[in-house]
């Protein structure tokens, strides 16, 4: 899966997979493997699998080597988020986060992210060649989590770096140098959000870290590590997706034009972000920019034949799914009326993702903007101008060229 190649374009390979070896088992990484939306479906809301299995089993029990020390904080800091919980542990967690991360402060989000993207595009003139992830698809995702959060703006230039050097870890076989990259990364943003929630204590603002320093239910609260750890997965989660969205979406856009015109001629219409929310559900499918994510098997049972124990894992293939020609007519095209539009690309079951609402308002909001202010945008090299960071399990690019006028 590393092979720059197979990242570039993965889906004949996995259109061949689908319909070949819909579930398979893969020596090199060591997972069953599912590739069907109706396989991939019915997993995430199976309750015999889990982000985790540490809940239930010792890592001796499960015959998983021992926790490597390399990357110790980064291991404790999974174990207190939502995405790698089980319950009741998430129960609880999700429970007290939704509490401080509602649809209402999202929404009020809508002008201040009008607002930045207004200033990212002044900054690009017209008839310039840009890199569009780095000077519009990567700055705004930080900005709101930051404005979210209420990090400083001294700090700010932090968090992209922590968040592309913690995510690295997610990647099968990552190096040394990785490790010690993450971990660090995780220390300093802890640090950094332990100052925070020390003051937000006594003088509380109106962000997300006060609210969730402030979150009760029957009496129980977030401990100061639980808070800390899910701030840092809002940026990751929040961050990687958003942006890889974009670009890969842009990127789609303008390979197919009669698709970019089309949404161009609609964008100065005050009326316009209801499509612009479906074309991005569209593209979310369309070019997944999490294409695979895994379960652990909590207990001895058979998969579709295959015999698993607890703690052995299943891979499954977002990317595949969401081109399933079983689910979609037309998969391998870019619909961008497709309603409804069942994609994975958010999950399913107990782990949906709670930054989904906001994710999908930045990307709407972007890709409006970007059309009204650049209806001319097209790559600078129709056969050259994306390059791709060379991840799978978060896949993006990390330079697309772009020419304005």
């Amino acid at each position: 899966m590393a092979d720059p190649a197979f990242v570039a374009d993965p889906y004949p390979l996995l259109t061949e997979l689908r319909e070949s070896s819909p579930v398979f088992y893969d020596r090199g990484m060591n997972r069953v493997v599912l590739t069907r939306h109706a396989d991939i479906s019915a997993l995430l809301r199976d309750r015999r699998f889990g982000r985790s299995a540490l809940h239930r089993y010792s890592r001796d029990e499960l015959g998983w080597p021992p926790a490597d020390p390399r990357q110790a904080n980064f291991d404790a800091f999974n174990s207190n988020h939502l995405l790698d919980s089980e319950p009741p542990k998430h129960t609880r967690l999700r429970s007290l986060v939704q509490l401080a991360f509602t649809p209402k402060r999202v929404e009020r989000l809508q002008g201040r992210i009008e607002d930045i993207l207004a200033a990212q595009l002044e900054g690009l003139r017209p008839g310039s060649s840009f890199d569009l992830v780095e000077r519009y698809a990567e700055p705004l995702p930080v900005i709101v989590i930051a404005e979210l959060l209420g990090v400083p703006e001294e700090a700010r230039g932090h968090l992209r770096p922590w968040s592309a050097a913690i995510v690295k870890l997610y990647e099968p076989g990552v190096s040394p140098q990785a490790q010690a990259e993450a971990e660090q990364a995780v220390l300093d943003f802890s640090a950094l959000l332990r100052e925070l929630v020390a003051l937000r204590r006594t003088r509380p603002q109106d962000d997300l870290i006060t609210a969730l320093v402030q979150a009760e239910e029957g009496g129980d609260r977030l401990t100061e590590q639980e808070l800390i750890d899910t701030c840092i997965l809002l940026l990751n989660a929040g961050h990687e997706a958003s942006v890889n969205g974009l670009s890969a979406g842009v990127l789609a856009l303008l390979r197919q034009p009669e698709h970019w015109q089309a949404l161009v001629e609609a964008a100065p219409r005050e009326d316009s972000l209801p499509l612009f929310r479906l074309a991005i559900e569209e593209l979310l499918r369309y070019d997944t920019p999490l294409p695979m994510f895994e379960r652990i098997a909590l207990e001895k049972m058979q998969l579709f034949g295959t015999d698993l124990r607890p703690g052995d894992r299943v891979a499954l293939l977002y990317a595949s799914g969401n081109r399933d020609p079983r689910r979609f007519e037309r998969p391998n095209e870019l619909v961008l009326s497709r309603d409804p539009n069942p994609h994975l690309t958010f999950g399913l079951g107990i782990h949906y993702c709670l930054g989904a609402p906001l994710a999908r308002l930045e990307l709407a909001l972007s890709l409006r903007a970007l059309c009204r202010a650049m209806p001319d945008l097209r790559l600078n090299d129709p056969d050259g101008s994306a390059h791709y960071t060379g991840g799978f399990v978060i896949r993006g690019l990390a330079r697309l060229d772009v020419r304005s006028g």
